[in-house]
């Protein structure tokens, strides 16, 4: 049974965001909380959950690496299964990092429920850090939803500047973060702060998920 951790907005929820972790942290890690916070402070219900492999670690306290993102797909699409069982109406998937990258990948099934309206990813990883000649664009070009990916300038896992070069599809739109490093945060010398980022990244999924809901 997947397990649930929700952020709630005070009032009707405008949409319901399932949201699963990066690869290394969990989902109740500092800029998880911080994204759930000001997502639900822009009417925008979180639902956390973790893959398995993160959850165990909890009881067994071993840090495990994680299975390869094809092989969360499965676990993923359970989670989305349960949260259907919850939620009524649209919503939408997504997560940080390798959690958005596994979302985008469920989306190219076929059986994708016409419920699901869109992927939110946070820190998408475009490649391995060091690797930027190994593009991970497949999941992105085979999406079947309309994709938002918020994304810090200085990303090692895609900077701006690399991303000059490359033609997402015309279903993605990308959000650059002032500074912003893989978890948004800026350098200490930027105008730009870690809530200020955040704040940013969250007013433009809420702008994304009325838009993709409305469709």
């Amino acid at each position: 049974m997947t397990e649930f951790l929700w952020t709630r907005p005070e009032g009707t929820p405008e949409a319901t965001l399932l949201l699963a972790h990066g690869a290394g942290a969990p989902m109740d890690s500092a800029i998880m909380n911080r994204l759930a916070a000001a997502l639900a402070a822009e009417g925008i219900a979180v639902v956390r959950f973790e893959f398995p492999y993160m959850a165990a670690r909890r009881t067994t306290a071993k840090k495990a690496p994680p299975p390869k993102a094809e092989l969360l797909v499965g676990a993923y699409q359970k989670a989305m299964q349960a949260l259907m069982s919850e939620v009524e109406g649209p919503f939408l998937i997504g997560g940080k990092s390798m959690g958005g990258r596994v979302a985008a990948m469920l989306t190219a099934g076929a059986s994708l429920p016409g419920r699901v309206k869109g992927v939110v990813c946070i820190g998408y990883p475009f490649h391995p850090q060091g690797k930027s000649d190994v593009w991970r664009l497949e999941p992105l070009e085979q999406a079947r939803r309309p994709i938002f990916i918020a994304q810090g300038e200085r990303d090692p896992f895609g900077s701006q500047a690399e991303l000059e070069d490359v033609t997402l599809p015309g279903t993605c739109e990308i959000l650059f973060l002032e500074d912003g490093n893989h978890d948004l945060g800026p350098r200490g010398q930027s105008p730009a702060t870690w809530d200020s980022n955040i704040m940013a990244t969250a007013k433009a999924v809420a702008e994304f998920a009325r838009k993709v809901l409305a469709a």
